[in-house]
């Protein structure tokens, strides 16, 4: 039987990616003994791995392919296919970024000011390259954690950290100097793996299915009977991907609807559906949207 090896990232993302293949149709179980999920297709087999290594068993072809950040993909320089962005659809999701951290009362207002400076971070080799594009010499040594403090206890002259919204930089008497980079979850696959053509197909399969499941975050369905002389004016306040589907009821006199559209917008739209003579209305959340 053919088999795909798929990377599943262990610690902070685990949860998450185990949560968005339940959603795209596959069951995960995990072991907290073993290194191997066991997964409901067997076509593929799992292997935890940290998301900072990922990419690199994907290139050796360890791993066929693998769910990792596309930051760790420029720190290990790895050479690998890109099957799928997995970034969030939502407008409401603040996107990851890596950036460029000082104390507050720091003299140093653009990242040439830090110039002969000791820069911490994680990211090592892709804040080396990035000051080295820029033309400013600094010292960059790897942090093994709590990486905000070395800044406030004057360990470090700046950090390079990941945030999403930077409340906890602020919260910590921090300030950001330059964003260095935006970063999220890319589905990537061993450039041999790519090539071979049931394995393309395979991953590709997973690829549209996890960000069919991305893609409906924070979606739902919305379903209602209308009079067909008010439909109209219900049709004149429902967004769509495309446009609504209406459908004729047994009752020649109503029609069905039904449309898609984020929850906040549900939120704030059925008081007026109902208002213009919508009944029936259901709302239903969603696994995909493709």
């Amino acid at each position: 039987m053919k088999l795909l090896k798929l990377g599943i990232p262990k610690g902070s993302l685990e949860k998450a990616t185990i949560e968005l293949f339940r959603r795209s149709g596959w069951k995960i179980t995990m072991d907290s003994r073993s290194y191997f999920p066991s997964i409901d297709d067997p076509e593929i087999r799992c292997i935890l791995v940290r998301a900072q290594e990922m990419s690199r068993f994907v290139e050796t072809g360890t791993l066929d392919v693998g769910l990792t950040g596309k930051d760790w993909i420029l720190e290990n320089n790895s050479d690998v296919a890109v099957a799928q962005d997995l970034v969030y659809s939502k407008a409401t999701q603040q996107p990851a970024r890596w950036v460029l951290v000082v104390a507050e009362n720091s003299p140093a207002k653009r990242i040439e000011d830090l110039k002969g400076k000791k820069v911490f971070t994680e990211l090592v080799n892709f804040t080396r390259t990035y000051f080295a594009k820029k033309g400013v010499q600094v010292d960059v040594e790897f942090s093994w954690g709590a990486t905000e403090a070395k800044v406030v206890e004057g360990l470090a002259d700046a950090i390079v950290e990941v945030t999403e919204t930077g409340s906890t930089i602020k919260a910590n008497g921090l300030r950001i100097v330059e964003e260095l980079m935006t970063t999220y979850p890319q589905l990537i696959a061993n450039k041999k793996a790519w090539k071979d053509p049931w394995k393309r197909e395979k991953i590709e399969q997973i690829g549209k299915l996890l960000k069919g499941a991305l893609d409906a975050e924070g979606m739902v369905g919305l379903k209602m009977n209308v009079p067909k002389e008010q439909l109209q004016e219900v049709m004149g306040v429902l967004p769509s991907i495309t446009a609504p589907t209406v459908a004729d009821l047994y009752n020649q006199a109503w029609v069905s609807v039904e449309t898609v559209m984020s929850e906040l917008e549900a939120r704030e739209l059925i008081p007026q559906l109902i208002r213009k003579g919508a009944v029936g209305i259901i709302e239903y959340p969603l696994n995909k949207v493709i």
